[in-house]
């Protein structure tokens, strides 16, 4: 499992420059105005070969008054929880403030490990300002410039010996498949569980949350073995838990990473939530395939239009992800559970599934026929060749003679000519762009 870190801290000391440096993309908003940052942002990030999870919080302020300070308090609260180390980020250039000392006093009754980093010493002379949070009574502080990267590699080093080191890689039997059931709390994912596998595996109550634990269940249909990985849509630890259910989604990244096959559970009868969107897109991102499955439909009032109207919602909520197939059930009555074991067998064919080089060269000649790649500087473009250089997720190498010409709008256009051409539902595909070698004189 991938260890999950969060950084914590008062508003405005520089959570979200941290972690834009550690996940490598700028993917949390930084502005230099307190209070930014309101929900977590989740990022998987890789440091000397380690992968971790990365949590950015709002701002922490343990004595807030107000509504919306105190839902973004709740949430570096949940995010505190579900992680397995702590960064607690202070202001250099402020030096040590009152709030500073609240959380300091908070964390003391965190049974993990803390760890007190010092940001914005952007030099020699601003090291003397972190003599100041000694006063926590701390040993040890970790003096860094998120913004410049100074002493940050340091730090990640004394992180990295907190963690065990990563265990080998377990063996799998290749006809194995690993299945996750993923989505929010009480959409009905035990109780799918237990109609897949014909007997009650897992505890089903109407409350949210009653599942606290990844649980593997191993089950052999025809066959095929498959393990199932029913997690759980929170762990319900204190009241806070509760009322932020519905943003909880660590959870769902730890199984993701160990499955080959998402299944990706929707309430039909509530609708489509952010949540929701969010799970299926990391899904993706993790090369994993996708399965949607809306359930409860047998609670939904229906006409002749309903489900066509529910797919095109979910087509517009996730443009980019029009390759997945939707399934329509009800795991209460058993309604079309049993397609689902038929979608993930094509699904897991289509992860696997690999296109002779022949075969695709022949395709881009064509592709590139009906619709050339757009000039570049006023030079063409010219595609070379392609080659498929590996499965699950099916993996593209494309040459080119300038890969930075080849934009974002026609890597798109060539990858739904893919999927137009030999299918891949269900699927992510990866499609890297490389120049072409020089021939020696």
């Amino acid at each position: 499992m991938k260890p999950v870190i969060a950084i914590i801290g008062r508003p405005n000391v520089g959570k979200s420059t941290l972690f834009n440096r550690l996940a490598r993309q700028r993917k949390a908003i930084v502005e230099d105005e307190p209070g930014v940052t309101r929900d977590r942002n989740y990022a998987e990030a890789t440091f000397d070969d380690r992968s971790f999870i990365l949590i950015d919080t709002g701002g922490f302020e343990p004595a807030a008054k107000e509504r919306i300070q105190q839902q973004i308090r709740e949430q570096a609260e949940v995010a505190i929880r579900e992680a397995d180390l702590i960064l607690f980020l202070m202001d250099g250039q402020e030096g040590l403030n009152p709030t500073d000392i609240e959380i300091a006093g908070y964390l003391r009754k965190v049974p993990k490990p803390i760890f007190y980093v010092v940001n914005k010493i952007d030099g020699e002379r601003a090291e003397e300002g972190v003599v100041d949070f000694y006063r926590l009574g701390i040993d040890v502080l970790h003096p860094i410039s998120a913004e410049h990267s100074r002493g940050v590699g340091d730090l990640m080093d004394e992180v990295f010996k907190v963690f065990p080191p990563v265990p080998p890689q377990e063996e799998r039997m290749e006809e194995e498949i690993r299945v996750a059931i993923v989505g929010r709390p009480n959409v009905g994912k035990s109780s799918l569980l237990n109609k897949l596998i014909g007997r009650p595996r897992a505890l089903v109550d109407s409350l949210p949350g009653t599942t606290r634990d990844a649980i593997d269940t191993p089950f052999k249909r025809e066959g095929r073995k498959y393990i199932f990985i029913d997690t759980a849509g929170i762990r319900r630890k204190s009241k806070i838990t509760e009322r932020l259910e519905k943003y909880m989604v660590i959870r769902a990244l730890k199984s993701l990473e160990r499955c080959d096959v998402a299944l990706i559970l929707l309430d039909g009868f509530e609708g489509l939530a952010e949540q929701d969107v969010r799970i299926v897109e990391y899904a993706a991102e993790s090369g994993r395939a996708v399965i949607l499955i809306v359930n409860k439909w047998d609670l939904v009032g229906k006409d002749s239009s309903t489900l066509v109207q529910y797919q095109e919602r979910i087509r517009r909520e996730m443009k980019t992800l029009d390759y997945l197939p939707v399934l329509f059930i009800s795991a209460l009555t058993g309604q079309r559970v049993a397609k689902i074991f038929s979608a993930i067998e094509e699904v897991i064919a289509e992860h696997r599934k690999r296109i002779t080089t022949g075969n695709l060269n022949k395709w881009l000649q064509e592709a590139v026929q009906n619709h050339p790649p757009p000039l570049y500087r006023n030079h063409l473009m010219k595609l070379y060749y392609i080659s498929q250089v590996s499965v699950a997720p099916p993996t593209f190498v494309l040459i080119a003679n300038e890969p930075r010409g080849i934009g974002e709008a026609y890597q798109r256009y060539l990858i739904r000519q893919l999927r137009d051409r030999y299918g891949f539902s269900g699927t992510p595909l990866r499609l890297f762009l490389r120049r072409r070698k020089k021939e020696p004189n």
